[in-house]
């Protein structure tokens, strides 16, 4: 019997938050191509997306304090930072032009306005700070940031953190009024509800990718498996994106384009300690950033975050770190093992043999009990007690290893676009700062994989949507406060910038 093959112009895998912006570009940007999405779970958003298994802070380097490391010199590396916050700007744009286009209903219903702090405490740490707040004031796009040592700011600041604490103790905090905190499941599945109103789009829940062969017209050729009949069938497709988190590396693998056997994975897990009583909750607004533990991964810093989470609020505080084998937080437990290539088996190991530190550190976290955790807690929030609080299971993320040519196996920490030479393939590996700069990454992507386009029939389109396209908020201060008075507007922030120096 002769297979049964499909065809469409683009194939994404994964429902999640990347999968959901690329094809929102691909219907602006050439709104005659099919887009079929193909997800194992059975919701769209299930995965790395969910609000529960996100950060949500809106990653905009306004309070992550590794996004601002300390050079040998002393001096502050504001590199990461610029581009990051520059990233979220782009977010922040296009959102505005789908509010205004009339295709996200209720920007409330995703993102709200809430304050962005560092806080740290001793000599040193309130020392970086301060060199921290003062390298960062030479950016248009830290304008309105407040810096405080003065324990009575702080406290009006941030009452529960301040509450308890000795007074001899040093503290220091920045204050940033343009932070947000975005629910990107709600986000999610807002975009794909729209997509849903468009002939030529098509979401398929509860179906798994099996295998991805290229045909020798270049086109891809996948196989699906229907989880609930069980019925497996092929679809080919132009173009594939590979958006599945934690499950990106194995369908890379899979695909067998070389820049794939580049990379490897290690999965870690989280768990937040989470507050809904509304008499500690409702004195708590901002997402309070402090300093990781040393050898922890990016993902690992540690907040005191006030979310609001299908209309509850809630304060979170974590993530601890977990371990399985699994690289999903629905996945197989042979996840791992079955990554493990005899391609990048020597990277792995080289990972592991000179990141004694991290390990160290994620031992250490396996081994907390709930007291211990409340301890930690408590260095952020002194008064805190452990029956206000519950352990719930946050997201799992997988950490990239890459087989650099001259160094051997490194961790890469961040999120990279991995494509074919030939740009009809494309998967999205790594963890944060991930969904806050989605869109960013998938422009990348489209600069990769479409370059005749991006740079000839799409630009115009594409400047329309994001007005910053093609430049840089940072050194231009005008177009700096006309592109946040419209998304700050429009997306509904109760947030003014500051005038012009």
């Amino acid at each position: 019997m002769e297979k049964q093959i499909l065809h469409t112009d683009v194939l994404l895998i994964g429902a999640g938050i990347m999968s959901a912006t690329l094809a929102t570009l691909f219907k602006h940007l050439s709104p005659a191509y099919t887009v079929h999405i193909y997800e194992r779970l059975g919701k769209v958003a299930g995965e790395s997306s969910d609000a529960w298994n996100n950060a949500g802070t809106g990653h905009s380097a306004l309070c992550e304090l590794n996004y601002t490391p300390e050079r040998e010199d002393g001096s502050i590396d504001t590199s990461k930072a610029i581009h990051i916050i520059e990233q979220f700007e782009v977010s922040k744009q296009f959102w505005s032009y789908l509010v205004e286009q009339g295709q996200l209903q209720d920007p409330a219903g995703f993102i709200r306005s809430t304050p962005h702090m560092s806080f740290v405490h001793g000599d040193n740490d309130v020392a970086y700070l301060r060199k921290r707040f003062e390298a960062l004031q030479q950016y248009e796009l830290y304008q309105g940031m407040q810096y405080s040592d003065d324990p009575a700011v702080i406290q009006e600041w941030i009452p529960l953190v301040m509450e308890g604490r000795e007074q001899a103790e040093k503290t220091a905090a920045t204050h940033m009024e343009l932070g947000t905190d975005v629910n990107y499941g709600t986000l999610t599945r807002d975009l794909v509800h729209e997509l849903q109103q468009q002939h030529n789009f098509k979401l398929h829940l509860e179906h798994e990718v099996k295998t991805l062969e290229q045909l020798r017209d270049g086109k891809w050729e996948v196989k699906i498996e229907n989880l609930l009949t069980k019925e497996t069938f092929h679809v080919t497709a132009d173009f594939v994106f590979i958006g599945a988190g934690g499950g990106s590396l194995q369908l890379l693998q899979k695909s067998g384009i070389p820049e794939g056997r580049e990379y490897g994975g290690f999965p870690v897990g989280g768990e937040w300690l989470v507050c809904k009583k509304p008499e500690i909750v409702n004195r708590h607004h901002a997402k309070v950033y402090g300093q990781a533990s040393v050898g922890a991964p990016p993902m690992s810093v540690p907040h005191l975050d006030t979310r609001i989470i299908d209309g509850e609020k809630a304060i979170l505080f974590g993530p601890f770190a977990t371990f399985s084998t699994k690289f999903l937080k629905e996945g197989s437990y042979w996840d791992l093992l079955e990554s493990v290539k005899y391609w990048n088996i020597v990277p792995l190991m080289r990972v592991g043999l000179e990141n004694a530190s991290l390990e160290k550190y994620l031992l250490e976290q396996l081994n907390l009990s709930f007291d211990d955790r409340i301890a930690a807690l408590q260095v952020f929030y002194p008064n805190a007690r452990g029956e206000d609080w519950e352990l719930q299971k946050a997201g799992q993320r997988v950490q990239v290893i890459y087989n650099d040519p001259e160094k051997g196996g490194t961790l890469r920490f961040g999120t990279e676009v991995v494509a074919g030479s030939d740009g009809t393939i494309a998967a999205l590996l790594g963890a944060s700062p991930g969904a806050s700069t989605a869109v960013s990454i998938m422009l990348d992507l489209l600069k990769t994989c479409f370059p005749d386009k991006i740079n000839g029939a799409w630009k115009e389109k594409l400047q329309s949507m994001i007005p910053s396209y093609g430049t840089h908020l940072e050194g231009n201060p005008e177009l700096c406060y006309r592109i946040r008075t419209w998304t700050s507007k429009t997306l509904q922030l109760d947030w003014q910038q500051p005038a012009i120096k």
